[in-house]
Protein backbone atom coordinates (compact mmCIF):
# COMPACT_ATOMS: atom_id res chain seq x y z
CA UNK A 1 0.00 0.00 0.00
CA UNK A 2 0.88 3.10 -0.83
CA UNK A 3 2.39 5.84 1.60
CA UNK A 4 -0.35 8.21 0.90
CA UNK A 5 -2.55 5.50 1.66
CA UNK A 6 -1.19 4.21 4.79
CA UNK A 7 -1.74 7.97 5.85
CA UNK A 8 -4.99 8.87 5.05
CA UNK A 9 -6.22 5.18 6.00
CA UNK A 10 -7.72 5.88 9.17
CA UNK A 11 -9.69 9.19 7.35
CA UNK A 12 -11.01 6.15 5.04
CA UNK A 13 -11.93 3.87 7.42
CA UNK A 14 -13.72 5.93 9.41
CA UNK A 15 -15.69 8.03 5.96
CA UNK A 16 -16.73 3.96 5.28
CA UNK A 17 -18.19 3.35 9.13
CA UNK A 18 -20.00 6.71 8.50
CA UNK A 19 -21.44 5.71 5.33
CA UNK A 20 -22.67 2.37 6.81
CA UNK A 21 -23.94 3.53 10.51
CA UNK A 22 -25.83 6.20 8.36
CA UNK A 23 -27.56 3.58 5.96
CA UNK A 24 -28.52 1.72 9.38
CA UNK A 25 -30.21 4.77 10.95
CA UNK A 26 -31.91 5.05 7.79
CA UNK A 27 -33.48 1.66 8.11
CA UNK A 28 -34.20 1.78 11.94
CA UNK A 29 -36.43 4.96 10.90
CA UNK A 30 -38.22 3.36 8.37
CA UNK A 31 -38.46 0.60 10.64
CA UNK A 32 -40.24 2.46 13.47
CA UNK A 33 -42.30 4.55 10.58
CA UNK A 34 -43.71 1.45 9.92
CA UNK A 35 -44.28 -0.30 13.31
CA UNK A 36 -48.15 -0.57 12.98
CA UNK A 37 -47.93 -0.86 9.20
CA UNK A 38 -50.52 -3.80 8.63
CA UNK A 39 -50.33 -3.74 4.76
CA UNK A 40 -47.86 -3.12 1.79
CA UNK A 41 -48.42 -1.94 -1.75
CA UNK A 42 -47.46 -4.51 -4.02
CA UNK A 43 -46.82 -6.97 -1.19
CA UNK A 44 -49.02 -9.26 1.02
CA UNK A 45 -48.83 -8.95 4.70
CA UNK A 46 -47.72 -6.63 6.90
CA UNK A 47 -44.48 -4.41 6.83
CA UNK A 48 -41.42 -6.64 7.55
CA UNK A 49 -38.74 -5.00 9.74
CA UNK A 50 -35.86 -4.35 7.75
CA UNK A 51 -31.78 -5.10 8.98
CA UNK A 52 -28.08 -4.14 7.89
CA UNK A 53 -25.77 -6.50 6.87
CA UNK A 54 -22.60 -4.95 7.31
CA UNK A 55 -19.37 -6.58 5.15
CA UNK A 56 -15.60 -5.36 5.25
CA UNK A 57 -13.59 -3.43 2.40
CA UNK A 58 -10.85 -5.25 1.29
CA UNK A 59 -7.97 -4.35 -0.50
CA UNK A 60 -5.20 -6.50 -2.44
CA UNK A 61 -2.09 -5.40 -1.88
CA UNK A 62 -0.12 -8.02 -2.87
CA UNK A 63 -1.07 -11.91 -4.94
CA UNK A 64 -2.29 -13.37 -1.91
CA UNK A 65 -2.27 -10.97 0.92
CA UNK A 66 -5.43 -8.48 1.75
CA UNK A 67 -5.79 -6.21 3.73
CA UNK A 68 -9.33 -4.97 5.87
CA UNK A 69 -9.96 -0.87 5.44
CA UNK A 70 -13.43 -0.32 6.44
CA UNK A 71 -16.67 -1.40 5.86
CA UNK A 72 -19.66 -1.28 3.65
CA UNK A 73 -23.61 -2.02 3.86
CA UNK A 74 -23.50 -5.68 2.02
CA UNK A 75 -27.19 -5.98 1.86
CA UNK A 76 -30.64 -4.81 3.11
CA UNK A 77 -33.24 -7.52 4.09
CA UNK A 78 -35.89 -8.46 5.29
CA UNK A 79 -36.10 -9.86 8.71
CA UNK A 80 -37.41 -13.50 8.37
CA UNK A 81 -36.28 -14.61 12.13
CA UNK A 82 -38.66 -13.05 13.97
CA UNK A 83 -42.17 -13.92 13.50
CA UNK A 84 -45.25 -11.36 12.87
CA UNK A 85 -47.26 -10.27 15.91
CA UNK A 86 -50.88 -11.77 15.74
CA UNK A 87 -54.22 -9.34 17.21
CA UNK A 88 -57.37 -10.53 17.75
CA UNK A 89 -59.40 -7.16 15.82
CA UNK A 90 -62.11 -8.17 13.53
CA UNK A 91 -63.28 -4.82 12.79
CA UNK A 92 -59.61 -4.01 11.26
CA UNK A 93 -59.47 -3.77 7.16
CA UNK A 94 -57.15 -6.44 7.13
CA UNK A 95 -58.13 -8.79 9.51
CA UNK A 96 -58.70 -12.40 8.29
CA UNK A 97 -61.70 -14.58 8.15
CA UNK A 98 -61.09 -15.07 11.68
CA UNK A 99 -60.68 -11.74 12.90
CA UNK A 100 -56.94 -12.08 13.43
CA UNK A 101 -54.36 -8.93 11.87
CA UNK A 102 -51.03 -9.83 11.41
CA UNK A 103 -48.95 -6.72 12.76
CA UNK A 104 -45.28 -6.19 11.73
CA UNK A 105 -42.25 -7.77 13.15
CA UNK A 106 -41.07 -4.34 14.26
CA UNK A 107 -40.20 -3.87 18.26
CA UNK A 108 -39.61 -0.20 19.11
CA UNK A 109 -37.97 -0.90 21.75
CA UNK A 110 -35.31 -2.85 19.74
CA UNK A 111 -35.33 -0.43 17.29
CA UNK A 112 -34.69 2.57 19.59
CA UNK A 113 -31.58 0.39 21.20
CA UNK A 114 -30.32 -0.38 18.42
CA UNK A 115 -30.69 3.66 17.09
CA UNK A 116 -28.55 4.41 20.34
CA UNK A 117 -25.86 1.81 19.01
CA UNK A 118 -25.86 3.11 15.55
CA UNK A 119 -25.73 7.32 16.49
CA UNK A 120 -22.26 6.01 18.78
CA UNK A 121 -20.93 4.20 16.43
CA UNK A 122 -21.55 6.96 13.74
CA UNK A 123 -20.13 9.64 16.51
CA UNK A 124 -17.33 7.64 17.08
CA UNK A 125 -16.54 7.35 13.31
CA UNK A 126 -16.88 10.87 13.00
CA UNK A 127 -14.50 11.44 16.26
CA UNK A 128 -11.66 9.90 14.50
CA UNK A 129 -12.01 11.75 11.70
CA UNK A 130 -12.28 14.99 13.66
CA UNK A 131 -9.16 14.18 15.40
CA UNK A 132 -7.43 13.02 12.02
CA UNK A 133 -8.02 16.48 10.38
CA UNK A 134 -6.62 18.04 13.42
CA UNK A 135 -3.48 15.89 14.14
CA UNK A 136 -2.93 17.27 10.24
CA UNK A 137 -3.01 20.84 10.94
CA UNK A 138 -1.23 20.66 13.49
CA UNK A 139 1.46 18.90 11.67
CA UNK A 140 1.21 21.15 8.86
CA UNK A 141 1.79 24.28 11.59
CA UNK A 142 4.67 22.56 12.63
CA UNK A 143 5.90 22.21 9.01
CA UNK A 144 5.72 26.32 8.12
Amino acid sequence: MSSINQLFGPMRIAASGLSAERTRMDVIARNIANAQTTSVPGREGPYQRQVVDFAPLVERIAPGQSEIFGVRVRDVRGDDATPFEEIYDPGHPDANDKGIVLMPNVNTVREMADLITAVRAYEANLEVQTNFQQMAERSLRLAE
